[in-house]
């Protein structure tokens, strides 16, 4: 088995989060990706209550490459909103959590432009301060590229600029590595996957619905959605069961 293939014996949930924060409107866009901070707590105190660990993904490579086994899962946030630091740091650390925040480099401070567009209701992101906040509360920050760009429509050489500036920028404000990435959109192609690679990314992760299997490329990780539809019910068979398997794209 290839060093950059997950190993693991049982099937891993890698979570995805946007916003932990009370829904905009009925009729807002994308108002799916609104957890509120109680659903997300409850969430947790199950995982807790069930045994699973809720893992950052550094924590949670070992288990993928089959080093280690156990009831582990990942999670993540997607873009760096300052909600997920204010309502779901609390709830991870009461329950003994870690996590991988993907933080979009060039944004810091700002809000979710990338999707002002669309009619998206803006909201901020964590700024420099908060990251390191984030970061030494015992969370992971991961890149999410320098600007949330679409590198599938992006040029090579864009695209190269933009995954590497993710990286260094953030190493430079953490004075760490940043080893961890998640594609924008969950929109790439093979040669970003080269890329990540190149870069010296550990694991990437995707928009791919599944629970993590062996054999799959640790730089095109499958993850697992979390809604604001999604009922304590669903969660539990998300996580437990092949439900989110049988969802890929």
């Amino acid at each position: 088995m290839s060093y950059n293939h997950t190993a693991n014996l049982r099937p891993i949930p890698i979570l995805v989060y946007h916003q932990i924060a009370q829904a905009p409107p009925k009729g807002s866009p994308f108002r799916s990706l609104y957890v509120t901070p109680k659903a997300f707590s409850r969430q947790m105190a199950w995982l807790k209550l069930l045994g699973y660990i809720g893992l950052s993904m550094s924590r949670l490579q070992p288990y993928l490459a089959g080093e280690k086994q156990g009831k582990v899962v990942g999670i993540t946030f997607d873009d760096g909103y300052l909600n997920n630091l204010s309502h779901a740091l609390p709830v991870l650390l009461k329950q003994g959590f870690t996590s991988t925040c993907y933080a979009v480099s060039g944004l810091l401070g700002k809000t979710n432009t990338w999707d002002e567009h669309l009619g998206i209701a803006q909201t901020l992101l964590m700024n420099e301060v908060q990251i390191r906040q984030w970061a030494m509360a015992g969370q992971e920050v991961g890149s999410h590229t320098h600007s949330h760009i679409d590198l599938v429509a992006t040029g090579s050489k864009e695209s190269h600029i933009e995954i590497a500036l993710g990286k260094t920028e953030l190493e430079s404000l953490l004075g760490q590595p940043v080893r961890h990435f998640c594609y924008p959109y969950g929109r790439y192609k093979s040669n970003h996957v080269e890329m990540a690679k190149e870069l010296g990314f550990l694991t990437a992760t995707t928009t791919e619905r599944s629970r993590c299997h062996p054999r799959m490329n640790m730089l095109e990780l499958p993850r697992v959605p979390v809604l604001r539809s999604t009922s304590l019910p669903v969660f539990w068979l998300k996580v437990a069961t092949s439900y989110e398997d049988r969802r890929k794209k």
